[in-house]
Protein backbone atom coordinates (compact mmCIF):
# COMPACT_ATOMS: atom_id res chain seq x y z
CA UNK A 1 0.00 0.00 0.00
CA UNK A 2 1.11 3.45 -0.95
CA UNK A 3 1.50 6.56 1.35
CA UNK A 4 2.32 10.04 1.25
CA UNK A 5 5.73 11.03 1.27
CA UNK A 6 6.47 15.12 2.50
CA UNK A 7 9.05 16.73 0.62
CA UNK A 8 12.77 16.65 2.17
CA UNK A 9 11.66 14.03 4.17
CA UNK A 10 15.04 12.42 4.83
CA UNK A 11 15.67 16.03 6.87
CA UNK A 12 12.28 15.27 8.66
CA UNK A 13 13.37 11.79 9.94
CA UNK A 14 16.82 14.00 10.54
CA UNK A 15 14.86 15.93 13.00
CA UNK A 16 12.89 13.28 14.44
CA UNK A 17 16.16 10.93 15.46
CA UNK A 18 17.86 14.01 17.12
CA UNK A 19 15.23 14.05 19.54
CA UNK A 20 16.25 10.21 20.46
CA UNK A 21 12.72 9.74 21.33
CA UNK A 22 12.13 6.80 19.65
CA UNK A 23 11.86 3.43 21.06
CA UNK A 24 12.18 4.78 24.42
CA UNK A 25 9.82 3.50 27.21
CA UNK A 26 6.42 4.52 28.25
CA UNK A 27 6.25 8.18 29.90
CA UNK A 28 3.43 9.31 32.60
CA UNK A 29 3.78 12.81 30.90
CA UNK A 30 2.79 11.94 27.38
CA UNK A 31 0.92 9.21 28.98
CA UNK A 32 -1.34 11.93 30.82
CA UNK A 33 -2.07 13.98 27.71
CA UNK A 34 -2.96 10.99 25.63
CA UNK A 35 -5.66 10.14 28.11
CA UNK A 36 -6.80 13.82 28.07
CA UNK A 37 -6.78 13.63 24.38
CA UNK A 38 -9.22 10.42 24.53
CA UNK A 39 -11.07 11.79 27.20
CA UNK A 40 -12.06 14.95 25.45
CA UNK A 41 -12.81 14.12 22.21
CA UNK A 42 -14.86 11.08 23.46
CA UNK A 43 -13.03 8.24 21.46
CA UNK A 44 -11.89 4.83 23.08
CA UNK A 45 -8.17 5.31 21.57
CA UNK A 46 -5.64 8.12 21.75
CA UNK A 47 -2.21 7.51 20.23
CA UNK A 48 0.75 9.35 20.28
CA UNK A 49 2.48 8.66 16.95
CA UNK A 50 5.74 9.28 15.58
CA UNK A 51 6.21 8.21 11.79
CA UNK A 52 10.05 6.77 10.85
CA UNK A 53 11.14 5.94 7.60
CA UNK A 54 9.09 2.25 6.92
CA UNK A 55 6.97 2.68 10.76
CA UNK A 56 4.55 4.80 12.83
CA UNK A 57 5.89 4.13 16.68
CA UNK A 58 3.45 4.90 18.96
CA UNK A 59 5.11 6.48 21.92
CA UNK A 60 1.92 6.41 23.94
CA UNK A 61 -1.41 4.71 23.80
CA UNK A 62 -4.58 4.88 25.53
CA UNK A 63 -7.09 1.94 24.22
CA UNK A 64 -4.77 0.04 22.30
CA UNK A 65 -2.42 -2.81 22.73
CA UNK A 66 0.02 -2.69 19.24
CA UNK A 67 3.10 -0.65 19.54
CA UNK A 68 3.69 0.22 15.88
CA UNK A 69 2.24 -0.67 12.52
CA UNK A 70 4.12 -0.11 9.38
CA UNK A 71 3.95 2.93 7.79
CA UNK A 72 1.88 1.90 4.47
CA UNK A 73 -0.72 1.71 6.91
CA UNK A 74 -0.76 4.63 9.29
CA UNK A 75 -2.84 7.16 8.83
CA UNK A 76 -0.83 9.73 10.66
CA UNK A 77 1.03 9.48 7.56
CA UNK A 78 -1.16 11.34 5.80
CA UNK A 79 -1.32 14.15 8.90
CA UNK A 80 2.64 14.92 8.40
CA UNK A 81 1.78 16.00 5.08
CA UNK A 82 0.38 19.23 6.38
CA UNK A 83 0.21 21.32 9.40
CA UNK A 84 -3.34 21.34 9.55
CA UNK A 85 -5.60 18.80 11.45
CA UNK A 86 -6.32 15.59 9.55
CA UNK A 87 -9.63 14.34 10.41
CA UNK A 88 -11.44 10.93 8.39
CA UNK A 89 -15.15 10.91 9.67
CA UNK A 90 -15.60 7.18 8.05
CA UNK A 91 -12.64 4.93 6.69
CA UNK A 92 -14.70 2.31 5.52
CA UNK A 93 -15.86 4.58 3.05
CA UNK A 94 -12.94 7.10 1.93
CA UNK A 95 -11.25 5.39 -0.63
CA UNK A 96 -7.74 6.12 0.85
CA UNK A 97 -8.51 4.14 3.37
CA UNK A 98 -11.41 1.80 2.81
CA UNK A 99 -8.82 -1.32 2.04
CA UNK A 100 -6.85 -0.45 4.89
CA UNK A 101 -5.96 -3.28 6.96
CA UNK A 102 -6.44 -1.43 10.14
CA UNK A 103 -9.69 -0.87 8.49
CA UNK A 104 -10.51 -4.19 8.00
CA UNK A 105 -9.07 -5.90 10.87
CA UNK A 106 -8.31 -4.65 13.85
CA UNK A 107 -8.85 -2.07 15.41
CA UNK A 108 -11.30 -1.33 12.83
CA UNK A 109 -10.90 2.54 12.51
CA UNK A 110 -13.61 4.24 10.84
CA UNK A 111 -13.26 7.59 12.80
CA UNK A 112 -9.47 9.45 12.64
CA UNK A 113 -8.65 12.96 14.08
CA UNK A 114 -4.76 13.51 13.55
CA UNK A 115 -3.17 16.92 14.75
CA UNK A 116 0.69 16.79 14.03
CA UNK A 117 3.49 17.21 16.20
CA UNK A 118 5.52 20.42 14.32
CA UNK A 119 8.99 20.47 15.74
CA UNK A 120 10.51 23.81 16.14
CA UNK A 121 12.37 23.98 12.53
CA UNK A 122 8.52 22.94 11.26
CA UNK A 123 8.89 19.09 10.09
CA UNK A 124 5.98 17.04 11.25
CA UNK A 125 7.67 14.49 12.93
CA UNK A 126 4.04 12.62 13.80
CA UNK A 127 0.46 13.13 15.62
CA UNK A 128 -1.49 12.77 18.50
CA UNK A 129 -4.55 11.31 17.02
CA UNK A 130 -7.83 9.85 18.48
CA UNK A 131 -9.62 6.74 16.72
CA UNK A 132 -13.41 5.37 16.87
CA UNK A 133 -14.73 2.30 15.90
CA UNK A 134 -17.82 4.28 14.56
CA UNK A 135 -18.25 6.76 12.58
CA UNK A 136 -18.18 10.64 13.61
CA UNK A 137 -16.81 13.63 13.70
CA UNK A 138 -15.37 16.17 16.35
CA UNK A 139 -16.87 19.78 17.33
CA UNK A 140 -14.80 22.76 17.05
CA UNK A 141 -13.78 22.81 20.46
CA UNK A 142 -12.86 18.91 20.60
CA UNK A 143 -10.37 20.21 17.28
CA UNK A 144 -9.33 23.01 19.30
CA UNK A 145 -8.23 21.47 21.87
CA UNK A 146 -6.85 18.69 19.92
CA UNK A 147 -4.46 21.32 18.22
CA UNK A 148 -3.55 22.26 22.30
CA UNK A 149 -2.79 18.59 23.40
CA UNK A 150 -0.53 18.53 20.17
CA UNK A 151 1.74 21.71 20.86
CA UNK A 152 2.22 20.24 24.76
CA UNK A 153 2.90 16.74 23.12
CA UNK A 154 5.64 18.79 20.95
CA UNK A 155 6.99 20.71 23.93
CA UNK A 156 7.30 17.52 25.88
CA UNK A 157 9.22 16.07 22.88
CA UNK A 158 11.47 19.43 22.84
CA UNK A 159 11.88 19.61 27.38
CA UNK A 160 12.92 15.79 26.59
CA UNK A 161 15.68 16.44 24.48
CA UNK A 162 17.31 19.70 25.71
CA UNK A 163 17.07 17.54 29.56
CA UNK A 164 19.15 14.55 27.92
CA UNK A 165 21.14 17.76 26.06
CA UNK A 166 21.69 19.04 29.80
CA UNK A 167 22.56 16.12 31.48
CA UNK A 168 25.08 15.37 28.45
CA UNK A 169 26.71 18.28 29.47
CA UNK A 170 26.72 17.99 33.16
CA UNK A 171 28.53 15.27 32.62
CA UNK A 172 31.02 16.39 30.36
CA UNK A 173 31.46 19.09 32.77
CA UNK A 174 32.12 16.98 35.47
CA UNK A 175 34.82 15.29 33.46
CA UNK A 176 36.36 18.49 32.57
CA UNK A 177 36.41 19.34 36.44
CA UNK A 178 38.00 15.72 37.44
CA UNK A 179 40.82 16.32 34.60
CA UNK A 180 41.20 20.13 36.18
CA UNK A 181 41.82 18.38 39.34
CA UNK A 182 44.23 15.68 37.92
CA UNK A 183 45.86 18.26 36.54
CA UNK A 184 46.61 20.46 39.74
CA UNK A 185 47.47 17.65 41.52
CA UNK A 186 50.16 16.58 38.83
CA UNK A 187 51.28 20.16 38.58
CA UNK A 188 51.41 20.36 42.61
CA UNK A 189 53.58 17.18 42.71
CA UNK A 190 55.75 18.39 39.75
CA UNK A 191 56.85 21.46 41.73
CA UNK A 192 57.10 19.48 44.77
CA UNK A 193 59.64 17.71 43.13
CA UNK A 194 61.09 20.63 41.94
CA UNK A 195 61.33 22.19 45.35
CA UNK A 196 63.05 18.95 46.61
CA UNK A 197 65.45 19.49 43.96
CA UNK A 198 66.30 22.38 44.41
CA UNK A 199 66.94 22.07 48.31
CA UNK A 200 69.04 18.97 47.30
CA UNK A 201 73.29 20.46 48.69
CA UNK A 202 75.65 20.47 46.06
CA UNK A 203 78.44 18.67 47.03
CA UNK A 204 81.91 18.53 44.64
CA UNK A 205 82.68 15.29 43.27
CA UNK A 206 86.70 15.62 44.04
CA UNK A 207 87.02 16.84 47.40
CA UNK A 208 83.26 16.78 48.87
CA UNK A 209 83.31 19.83 49.72
CA UNK A 210 79.93 21.86 50.22
CA UNK A 211 78.65 24.71 48.80
CA UNK A 212 76.23 26.66 50.76
CA UNK A 213 73.30 28.97 50.26
CA UNK A 214 75.73 31.96 49.70
CA UNK A 215 77.84 30.30 47.35
CA UNK A 216 80.81 29.44 49.29
CA UNK A 217 82.46 26.18 49.47
CA UNK A 218 83.76 24.30 53.23
CA UNK A 219 84.15 21.23 54.76
CA UNK A 220 80.63 18.78 54.82
CA UNK A 221 81.24 19.42 59.11
CA UNK A 222 80.93 22.95 59.05
CA UNK A 223 77.84 22.86 56.88
CA UNK A 224 75.34 20.47 58.68
CA UNK A 225 76.35 22.76 61.96
CA UNK A 226 75.66 25.41 60.34
CA UNK A 227 72.64 23.98 59.01
CA UNK A 228 71.21 22.41 61.46
CA UNK A 229 72.76 23.09 64.50
CA UNK A 230 74.02 19.58 65.14
CA UNK A 231 78.08 19.10 66.03
CA UNK A 232 79.72 16.03 63.97
CA UNK A 233 82.23 14.18 65.59
CA UNK A 234 85.39 12.58 63.67
CA UNK A 235 85.27 8.60 63.13
CA UNK A 236 85.90 6.05 60.62
CA UNK A 237 84.19 4.06 59.14
CA UNK A 238 84.85 0.25 58.81
CA UNK A 239 86.19 0.26 55.11
CA UNK A 240 88.00 3.24 55.23
CA UNK A 241 89.93 2.05 58.68
CA UNK A 242 91.00 -1.15 56.72
CA UNK A 243 92.55 1.09 53.94
CA UNK A 244 93.96 3.11 56.63
CA UNK A 245 95.89 -0.05 58.27
CA UNK A 246 96.87 -1.36 54.84
CA UNK A 247 98.88 1.85 53.77
CA UNK A 248 100.63 1.84 57.41
CA UNK A 249 101.89 -1.07 57.11
CA UNK A 250 105.24 -1.29 55.39
CA UNK A 251 105.22 -3.46 51.93
CA UNK A 252 108.22 -6.86 52.28
CA UNK A 253 110.40 -5.05 49.21
CA UNK A 254 110.62 -1.99 51.39
CA UNK A 255 111.94 -3.52 54.06
CA UNK A 256 114.98 -5.78 52.11
CA UNK A 257 116.00 -2.61 50.58
CA UNK A 258 116.24 -0.88 53.88
CA UNK A 259 118.80 -3.58 55.22
CA UNK A 260 121.31 -3.36 51.93
CA UNK A 261 121.05 0.29 52.34
CA UNK A 262 122.43 -0.34 55.87
CA UNK A 263 124.93 -2.88 55.01
CA UNK A 264 126.32 -0.40 52.15
CA UNK A 265 126.59 2.65 55.21
CA UNK A 266 128.94 0.44 56.85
Amino acid sequence: MSHPIPENDAGRLNTLRGYQILDTHPEDRFDDLTRLAASICRTPVALISLVDEDRQWFKSKFGLEMCQTPRSEAFCANTIMSPELFMVSDASRDPRFSTNPLVLGPPHIRFYAGAPLTAPNGHHLGALCVIDHVPRRLNQEQLESLRILSRQVMAQVVLGRNLHELKTALTAREDLERDMEKLIRDYQEARDAITTLQGLVPICAGCKKVRNDQGYWGQVEAFINNSTGYHTASHLCPECLQNLQKISEPRTGDTASGKMDARNSA
